[in-house]
């Protein structure tokens, strides 16, 4: 999972850097900046109508909802894969350690659930391995490492949230910074005439958009998280109190 957070966090920096590339070759020509919006807006691409306000608004600026879009996401795609990873079919996987409890062979549900991916097969196999110590021993070992598990589930999340509370707070500062400006330029000018603060505006509120638009995306994806983060959860829950029973069943048979 290091590889693969490494790999992504490359790609997105490259991204950025062509994303910057672009923004720098368009502040040395504004006329081409001009011609690129009105092909875009003549095309009627909305993909394309965000990344032409994007070149347009300032780098430094832009640059900053950039970065945590690209680290957000990084996290939000690791957390799904290992989530996705995460997930078992566990009525199937009870299935098999009731059928091998059944029959009185331990080690054979020891060995299906070693062999078994995913927190749920953990939890099991932590449960089997104190089989012998009683039913109350097994149930405390079970919630322990379930609530490791749910740890491992929620690892990273934190960053996400902060992503998502960053980005709009960084498309804010863009917007001061741009007010600024356009009262700077009035102050210079001794004029008040649209013309003059029409450039700060625009980079305020572009910046603005773009603050907002990342918290958005990343919400979107930190909630599909916790939704699987959550189902994930309730089949631990749910495998625990089964595997309790499958264990009762296997005292009253063999511990007579």
């Amino acid at each position: 999972m290091k590889k693969l957070f490494a790999i992504l966090a490359v790609m997105g920096v490259l991204s950025f850097g062509t994303t910057l590339t672009a923004m720098a070759q368009d502040e040395t020509a504004p006329e081409a900046t001009e011609q690129t919006a009105t092909v875009a807006a003549e095309e009627g691409g909305l993909h394309k109508e965000l990344k032409t306000k994007f070149i347009e608004g300032d780098a430094g600026f832009m640059s900053l909802p950039a970065i945590a879009l690209v680290i957000g996401l990084a996290f939000c795609i690791e957390r799904i894969i290992y989530l996705s990873l995460a997930e078992v079919n566990a009525k199937k996987l009870m299935g098999k350690v009731e059928a091998a409890l059944e029959k009185g062979d331990v080690e054979g549900a020891k060995t299906i659930c070693r062999n078994t991916r995913g927190p749920v097969a953990s939890i099991c196999y932590q449960g089997l391995m104190r089989i012998d110590e009683g039913l109350d021993v097994v149930e405390r070992s079970v919630v322990s490492y379930g609530g490791v598990q749910a740890g491992y589930l929620e690892k990273g999340c934190s960053w996400i949230t902060l992503f998502i509370a960053m980005a709009p707070s960084l498309g804010f500062i863009g917007t001061v910074v741009g007010m600024v400006m356009a009262f700077d330029k009035i102050q210079q000018a001794g004029d008040i005439s649209p013309t003059v603060v029409a450039g700060g505006m625009k980079v305020a509120l572009i910046t603005t958009i773009f603050g907002l638009i990342v918290a958005l995306v990343l919400q979107v994806f930190y909630n599909y998280i916790l939704s699987k983060i959550e189902a994930i959860t309730s089949q631990m829950e749910d495998s625990s109190i089964t595997l309790l029973d499958i264990i009762m069943k296997y005292n009253l048979k063999y511990k007579k």
